[in-house]
Order: C-alpha cells, then structure tokens, then sequence
C-alpha cells in the first residue's frame, strides 16, 4: 500500500545563486552490486530506499515523497514512502511494495495518480530515475538522481539547479547517496536511523567551524571584576534608580555588609538566596551581595502570587530570603506555608554594622551562580541552575558584541525572573559603566520610556521586539533624536524583518542586535548584529559567541546535514548544570556531549538550520513551548492549572496571533470567565494567565480522539478576543466609535467585533497594549487611564468630560493634564495587565 506523507524539500544552500543547472559524478564502492544481490532484491528498491533516507535526513521529515522513473525515457511518477525508525531491511521492504504500487498505477493521468495518493499539485522538487536514463531537470525540479553504468561497476549522476544547490552542496547530497548506498548493501539488518550520513570533512566543518570563537575567561568570577573596578574609580556613579544613585564606592560597601549578613545566618558555599525586591538599588547591591558571600542568586518577583513563591523557594532548599520593606505581602502569605526559610531586610542587612570591606571569598568557576525558574509543563516550574564561568562568558559577550565600555550607560528594564535582567544589570560594573534602572512606571508610559532613556543618556538598549514595536510607533508619531544611543538589542520574541526595515528607516545609524539564547545555556548563545534590514524573509540568529558551540542534530543527536532543519543542542561552558532537585526533566534535557567528551550538552527543543554564511536560522519548536511577549511559557503548565479550577471538566489553552493566551473549558455549565482567570492568577503569574476564556459544551476532537488544538486556534482566531464570542452592544457615541476603531487596531479584531461594554483587558489587552492605544490615541488617553477605566464606555466618558474640561477651563501653560507620575495603582499590578519585558 502507499504510504500517507508529505513532500521533501532540499534545503537551498549556494553562497551564490545563479540561474543554471550543474551535475556531479560519484562511483559506487566495488562489490556494491554484488552486495545488492545478495539481497536479493531489485536495484530499484535498493535506490529508492536509499533516497528516500537521504530526502527524510535533508528535510527532517520521516515521510518524503518524489518523482520517479520507472520506465528507460517515461515520466516521474509520485512515490511516498515513509521511514520510520527500523531496519535497511524493512525500509527495503517498504520500498519493494511501493515500487511495484506505482507501476500498477503507471497508465494512469498523473493528475488522477496525485489524487489517489492524497497529493496536492506542487510539482517534484526531486526525481530519481533507476533506468539508467540521463534526463533533463524539468519544471521546478531542484535534484535529479540517476544511474550511471559502465559495465559491472554502477555510479550516481546528481543534477542539480544552481540558484538552490552549489556544487560543493551537491556534492555532499551525491556523498548522501553513496553513504546510504553502502551502509544498506553491506549491513542490511542495522538501525538506519543511528547512522549518520555526513562526510569526516562535514563533521569537522559543523563541530569546529560553526563554534564560537575560543577566548580564555579571566581567572576571576563577575564580582571580582567589579571590584577591580571599584578599587580604579571609587567615586564614579555605578546605579541610578529614580532620583537615587550609588557610586562604585557606595554599592560595593553595600554589597559586602549584605555578604557579611548573610554569612553570620549560616550561608554555606552554593547556600540559595532568594531575592525578593523591586529592581531598584536594594535590589543591585542584593545580587552582588550574594554572589560575593558564595550563596546562589534566586530572583523572585514580589508580585507573584504566593503559591508559585512558596513552590519556588521549597524546589531550591532555600533557606534565606532578602528583600525590603514594600514587598513582602506575598512573601509572609508564602513563608506562612513553609519551615525554616528566614527573611531578612536590606535595610537591616546594611545597618547591622558589618565590615565593608571586600571579603575575598573563594568562589570557583564551576561554582553555582544562580537559579531562574521557567515555565514547567508538568504544572511545576523548573529551576535553571547556571555557573559561575557561563554567566561570565554571557556578560563577557554582552561587552564584547554592544560595545560596552568604560562610560557607557546600559538600561535595565527587563524583570528580575526574565534571565535578560542579570546581565542589564551589571555587565556595565565590569568595565566602569553605569546602570540605569528604569522603574515600572516609566516602562508602561513610552514617552516617559524615551524621556528616560533619552535623559539618561543610555548607550545600550535591550527590550523585546513587541515593545521595540510600541516605541517605534511614538517615534514615528513624535520624531525625536536619541543622540546617546549606541546600539539596541531584541530578544525573546522572533524578530520580523519588517520590524528591521522600519527600526533602519527611521534610525539608519544605530544597529539593531537580535539576540538569541536560553536559559539553560547561560543566557545568549548567539547575537547577529545588524547595520541594515537583512536579506532574505528571516532574521537570523547570528553566530555563536564566544567559546559556545552550537549543533544541530536529529532525535538521536546525530548531526544533520548543513541546512537541513533539525533540533538546537548547545556545549560549552555556557551549559548549566541542570534543574535544580528535579532529576528527571534534567536527565530529559541535559546530557554529555557525544563529540567532546566530558562535557554537558544542553537539548533546547527549539527547530533551526545552519544557513551558508554559517549563521543560525530559526525554525520554531515542535513541543508545546511558546513565547508570549519574551516569556517562556509551557502550555502544559497553564492547563495543569486550568484543569484544576472547580467546574472545568475538560480545558485547552492556545495562542492566538502570537500574541494572546486563549484557554477552552468544557464543564457542565459555563463560569463567570473573571473569576476563573482571578482563579487562575492565585496560581500562575500574570504573564501565563490566558487573556480570554471560551467555554464549549464539548471541546473538539482530532480522529485519534486528541484535543484538536489546529481547530481551537483557528477558532480563536476567529472570535479574536472577545470572551465566547457573544453579541456586546455597538458603541453609541462618535468617541466610542474612535475609540473602538482604536482597540480594533491594537487588539488585531474586526472593529465591528468591538463592543460599548467591552473590558480593554478582557479583550485581550495587556499593559504593553494599553501603552500602544494611548500611542494610538495620540495620548488623549494614558496606560493608568486604561487600567482605571477598561470598560469601553467608561474609558470614552473619561475622554469627553476631559475634553468638555478643557475647553471651560484652558489648560495653563506647562500644566499637565495626564495623570499625574505615581499616583494610583500600577497597572502591572491587575491580574489582566501584564507586564511588558522591554
């Protein structure tokens, strides 16, 4: 019978396209004849298996399909095969069948035979013709294999079209051949999918020559090199915050009454501190202050709801928490649930009269430096632990690639559980520059953002290509230059070429750094710097920095051709140690490196490619991982916790446009969709509580009884964001009707799906939306306007009566009419306001 499968696709790698087709000679190995005729089975097959075993390889795909030539001079007819993991010998079988399936068909239309197979109409890419013909490539064929005879030895001729393949591609793709060739004729009973097509050259060529670029790290961990820079230029300014700053002098006493402090409560070498501040300078001279008494940096958010903070501290063993008057709410709620964790103040760290001077304890390089937890698809967070040599070797490339230098002014702006924060916050210490620490309140209104960055004189910019999006928009609104500004570099989401071309159209001399990396592997691995919108529909991720080596491989880790799509693996120093006290996810995700032994190989999950200039493409993931707005979610995790909400029999959570969490429940009745995300935010954080909840009577079904989740997108995509789609009242007034346009554009719906009723954040909005609607207001509104006012109608009465305002009583000269700085509520604070990672 004939397979179910889809198309091959040869991955196009020319450094110089050209119109054209090229061809490439290969001779099979003496005795392969013979060997196949032992198998006692058709040449033909014996190809055919082989191809589709090089097609599957180069595509990633287990089934493939092609042309091919069944007749000396006839057309290609389509063959689908698929190769699953098994013997040569049953893939032999496999093809022997298929074989003699498509001669029975061979009188039939071509047309007819695509449609009795299941296929679409999309020409061959590849043809293999056993007859020993010598065709033309025809149409869009990209590769053509055929034999080649010349009495009892047998050889290969691959012809090829130039704009896709070079010639050394080529080459390899024949070298394809051979290897499959050979290793089926000569052990027809091995594991195909354990053997390894590549040539010796080739595998050099990926280990080696797509690393980073070696660099010895300094004998001396990130604190030290701090204090180097304390001892050169004491009463330089290292931090500000506010109206607030610290001199290098001032911090590092800071930094070293807090190690004392924590000393004194029985911190042991890698003992974990949990650090729960705002990011201001408590927070700054918290973090040196652990590492500098030996403890393990574990950030949490004060904001977080308690469950997730007592799971947190009780996963790590942590025994010790800092933080600061203000933020400790959550924390008591989660300490209440725990046993012999101690928190101490900052305040009291600093006053208990502790010696200020450096304490020169060891801490070696391989010595644990900090724990991030990330989103966990079991419905339990994990705990990233790196060391100290990753974190340095990151901060080391973070310098090298921005630029960073003695002077220069680094914004930190990212939250202390985003991994990006670390670095924002002391890669300037290392070389006698400044932080600048951006509050809240300043993120969620942009042109305040600007002011600052902008006042601040800030040289480097970091923030997620979402709020990238958001500060381009008032810049195109409100041109301005950004005199200080050195470089800008996005990460966390993919960044779109389109976002490029707009950032280069309007600031052509400030590059533009995608960075790209994970939190297992210390932060980034790769940075492709950029001066102009880069060629091509993708933005790649750029090489691997320094002394970070980076593979693509296939399920077995073996290493897939240069090209072809396969799974993102790093090594180096720059691989963690694993999760902390959950030895199972770690064994999943982390083991040795099979090409330098002794070493840790960190598994991502996430899809890429090598490209021809030897950087590294993007592909996506295959497992249930996403990133919403730079956050690493695992939808397991959110389901986990929407399964447990009382009333919900069955649920599904999906994103919609990229953009937006959407969860579906079944249940016997539907529930008031606030009070189950309320629900849902005891539990998780902001960030992963879904922005819209849908209730069905029954979720649908996948064939295989599987949740259908292709159809759940599809349809939240068509009810966009609006809660189960129902009916909401128009707007009435000229002002509802600006300002529903004006939603409809930010939330990415139909305007006539907008209604008078309608809750901004219900809809879908988050605090970035809200900073992007006022932009699109022309500010007639603020982002505390929307978290005060996020009913429709309400928000639009708040327009017109400041308006009527106005014009009774004109506004003086100077005087501001928006809400006033720090007053109110922080909008990051609502459970439906997510805080955006700039």
């Amino acid at each position: 019978m004939l397979t179910a499968g889809g198309r091959a696709e040869i991955p196009r790698w020319t450094p110089a396209p050209a119109d054209g087709t090229g061809e490439v000679d290969v001779a099979l190995p003496d005795g392969f004849l013979a060997a196949v005729r032992a198998l006692a089975l058709p040449l033909d097959s014996v190809l055919l298996a082989a191809h589709a075993r090089v097609l599957a390889v180069l595509s990633g795909e287990r089934e493939v399909t092609t042309g091919w030539v069944a007749v000396a001079g006839g057309r290609p007819l389509p063959c689908r095969l698929t190769t699953e993991r098994g013997q040569w010998r049953e893939l032999l079988r496999h093809a022997r069948q298929v074989t003699a399936d498509v001669r029975a068909y061979a009188d039939f239309p071509v047309d007819d035979l695509r449609e009795e197979l299941g296929l679409d109409g999309a020409p061959f890419e590849t043809v293999l013709d056993a007859t020993g013909g010598d065709g033309p490539l025809d149409g869009d064929t990209v590769l053509r294999v055929g034999i080649r005879r010349q009495g009892d030895r047998i050889g290969l001729r691959v012809r090829h079209r130039t704009d896709v393949l070079g010639g050394e591609a080529a080459a390899r793709v024949a070298g394809y051949h051979v290897t499959a060739l050979t290793s089926l004729a000569l052990d027809p009973d091995a594991d195909y999918g354990r053997q390894g097509l590549l040539s010796a050259d080739e595998v050099r060529r990926q280990l080696d020559g797509l690393a980073g670029p070696r660099r010895d790290l300094p004998d001396r961990r990130m604190h030290e090199l701090f204090e180097e820079r304390v001892r050169a230029h004491p009463d330089a300014v290292a931090a500000v915050c506010g109206d607030e700053e610290l001199t290098y002098r001032e911090l590092n006493s800071r930094a070293n009454r807090i190690a004392r402090a924590l000393i004194a409560r029985g911190l042991k070498r890698e003992g974990v501190v949990a650090v729960v501040t705002e990011r201001n300078l408590d927070w700054t001279a918290a973090v040196l202050g652990v590492m500098k008494a030996g403890g393990v940096y574990l950030p949490v958010e004060p904001h977080f709801p308690a469950g997730r903070i007592a799971k947190t501290l009780s996963r790590a063993e942590c025994a010790l928490v800092l933080t600061e008057d203000g933020s400790t709410d959550t924390l008591d709620a989660a300490l209440s649930r725990l046993s012999g964790v101690r928190a101490l103040t900052v305040a009291a760290a600093c006053d208990e009269g502790h010696a200020d001077d450096d304490l020169g304890m060891p801490v070696a390089c391989d010595q644990l430096a900090y724990i991030y937890f990330t989103s966990g698809s079991t419905g339990e967070p994990k705990g990233a632990m790196c060391e100290h040599a990753g974190m340095l070797n990151h901060l080391l490339a973070k310098i090298e690639d921005l630029g960073i230098e003695e002077g220069s002014t680094v914004a930190q702006t990212a939250p202390q559980c985003f991994d990006i924060s670390l670095w924002q916050l002391v890669s300037a210490l290392l070389v006698g520059g400044r932080t600048l620490l951006v509050e809240q309140e300043e993120i969620l209104d942009v042109d305040r953002y600007v002011d600052r960055i902008t006042a601040g004189r800030v040289n480097v910019l970091q923030c997620v290509p979402s709020y990238l999006e958001a500060v381009l928009a008032h810049l195109e609104q409100h041109p301005r230059a950004l005199p200080d500004l050195r470089i800008v570099s996005v990460t966390g989401e993919a960044l779109k070429k389109e976002l490029t071309e707009r950032w280069f159209a309007t600031h052509p001399t400030i590059p533009l750094v995608n960075a790209y990396g994970l939190t297992e592997t210390s932060d980034d691995t790769n940075h492709e710097v950029l001066r102009r919108p880069p060629h091509g529909d993708r933005v790649p991720l750029g090489r691997a920095v320094r002394n970070v080596r980076v593979y693509i491989v296939d399920e077995h880790l073996g290493l897939v051709p240069l090209g072809a799509p396969g799974e993102i693996v790093f090594s180096g120093v720059c691989v963690g140690r694993g999760y902390v006290n959950d030895p199972e996810r770690t064994r999943r995700a982390f083991t040795a490196d099979p090409y330098r032994p002794g070493e840790r190989l960190y598994r991502s999950g996430d899809q890429g490619r090598w490209r021809p200039d030897g950087k590294l493409e993007f592909l996506g993931r295959k497992d249930s991982q996403v990133k919403v707005r730079g956050f690493r979610i695992e939808i397991g995790e959110v389901e986990n916790a929407l399964l447990k909400v009382a009333g919900v029999r069955d649920g599904a959570v999906v994103v919609a446009r990229g953009e937006h969490l959407v969860a579906f429940y079944s249940g016997r009745k539907r529930l008031d969709a606030e009070v189950l995300r309320r629900t849902l935010a005891a539990s998780l954080p902001a960030y992963m509580v879904p922005t819209v909840v849908h209730w069905r009577e029954h979720l649908p079904l996948t064939a295989n009884g599987k949740i259908d989740r292709k159809q759940l997108t599809a349809l939240a995509e068509e009810l966009g964001t609006a809660g189960d789609g129902l009916p909401a009242p128009a707007p009435g007034t000229p002002t509802e009707e600006r300002l529903a346009a004006a939603w409809a554009q930010v939330l990415g719906v139909p305007p006539a799906r907008v209604g008078r009723r309608d809750h901004f954040f219900d809809r879908g909005g988050t605090s970035l939306s809200a900073v992007k609607l006022a932009i699109a207001l022309d500010r007639a509104v603020s982002p505390k306007d929307v978290a005060r006012h996020p009913v429709l109608a309400d928000l639009a009465e708040l327009i017109d009566t400041r308006g009527a305002a106005e014009a009774a009583a004109p506004t003086a000269p100077g005087t501001a009419t928006d809400t006033p700085p720090g007053t109110g509520e922080r909008a990051g604070t609502d459970v439906r306001a997510e805080t955006p990672a700039p």
